[in-house]
């Protein structure tokens, strides 16, 4: 923008020699002395607005002019953009206060702050409100982290990486020792909220007398069932004295999960407590069944599996005549006796689901440990089923 100014003297000064236009040009109704120079506007012009860093944009055609007057061309400071000695690039200053007085000035600042503060109350309040209500529910007291599989978990120098994973993870996951009049069965769990509350499968503990949790550090805990659900083959556990400072693990969003995703395992097969394993998942939606009968949960460890049913076969044995059906995901990370209960997660971190049956070579009771093994067929409850459950769980179980 460039502007022109006539030598002093070319225009007409009345009684005011401190302004560009005479004094009577004050009034709109007022008729200029030159036609070819516009009198002053009726009204203040609009202050302008800041374009960029650095740059002023006057929303309106300004001319500078003598000093003083009435304030219509008394300089860069009376509502138009002075100019630089040349006379050829308009030098634009800040605008000062508006002329409408301290008091109006105050309360026009205060009158947006304000009211956008108070916007932001109300829908945080809202939000908040909504939000608190899904911690409540998934943590109750306690608390636990939930997230979708967008959030990462892992260090952003360690991401996607199956180290990076077990790092952040794995002091989240704990080997679960069930004992009972019929036996004893190993398993693993997964700490939800820095409490001491553990999900682990229904078939790790029913029907257990005492329970014994594992720590990642090698601490061992004293635990009790708070509640069971068999048609899921789900079970919350509770620490007795939990210790502080445990990890909560971060749960996900399955319904997010998609075949060929990379995922890792991590458990405690045959008591060999934080194994991890990896591999994708397979397919989703496999319709697993599983067995109910409590006297079924002891023949999780010693080479032995947990039997279920997958397209009308049996797998590790007779499920027995009680019998319940879920939806999972599949998956070929490996799984061995002692995993159900433990983790399946993505390589953000998050838990998106819970291992609960692998099928296994060795399929007979005559078999040695030895002889067992995964074989890329592994079974997950969906995390969000589980995150469906925690309430009913709290309460005791649909079994309680």
């Amino acid at each position: 923008m460039t502007e022109s100014f006539r030598r002093s003297g070319e225009y007409p000064q009345g009684d005011d020699h401190g302004s560009a236009y005479p004094r009577q040009q004050s009034h709109p109704s007022s008729s200029p002395v030159d036609p070819e120079w516009p009198p002053p506007p009726a009204h203040r012009p609009a202050p302008p607005y800041q374009a960029e860093p650095g740059t002023t944009v006057w929303p309106g055609s300004g001319h500078g002019g003598g000093h003083g007057g009435d304030g219509h061309g008394a300089g860069p400071h009376g509502g138009h953009p002075g100019a630089d000695a040349s006379g050829s690039t308009a030098v634009f200053a800040a605008p000062p206060a508006p002329p409408e007085g301290p008091a109006a000035t105050r309360r026009r600042r205060s009158k947006g702050p304000f009211a956008l503060l108070a916007a932001v109350a109300i829908v945080a309040a809202a939000i908040g409100g909504g939000t608190a209500y899904g911690i409540q529910e998934l943590t109750g007291n306690d608390t636990a982290a939930s997230s979708s599989t967008s959030t990462s978990v892992v260090p952003t120098s360690q991401k996607g990486t199956v180290s990076g994973v077990a790092k952040a993870v794995g002091p989240s996951i704990v080997e679960v020792g069930a004992t009972s009049n019929a036996g004893s069965s190993t398993g693993s769990g997964v700490i939800i909220t820095t409490g001491g509350e553990i999900v682990t499968n229904n078939h790790v503990v029913s029907g257990a007398s005492a329970i014994k949790v594992r720590l990642s550090d090698g601490t061992s805990h004293a635990a009790s069932v708070v509640g069971t659900d068999s048609k899921k083959d789900l079970a919350l556990i509770k620490l007795d004295d939990a210790p502080s400072g445990l990890k909560a693990a971060t749960l996900g969003d399955s319904d997010g999960v998609q075949v060929g995703d990379q995922v890792v395992a991590i458990g405690s097969p045959e008591g060999l407590t934080g194994t991890v394993t990896s591999g994708i998942v397979s397919a989703l939606d496999r319709d697993v069944t599983v067995s109910t009968d409590e006297s079924q949960g002891q023949r999780q460890g010693g080479g032995e599996q947990w039997p279920f049913e997958f397209g009308g076969r049996q797998f590790n044995g007779d499920t027995g005549s009680s019998t319940t059906t879920y939806k999972a995901l599949q998956t070929d990370a490996s799984l061995n006796p002692g995993n159900s209960g433990g983790a399946l997660i993505d390589m953000n971190g998050n838990i998106v689901g819970i291992n609960s049956a692998m099928y296994s070579a060795a399929s007979d009771s005559s078999s040695s440990s030895s002889s067992a093994g995964s074989v890329g067929l592994g079974f997950a409850i969906p995390i969000n089923t589980v995150k469906s459950d925690l309430a009913s769980l709290r309460a005791g179980g649909s079994d309680g």
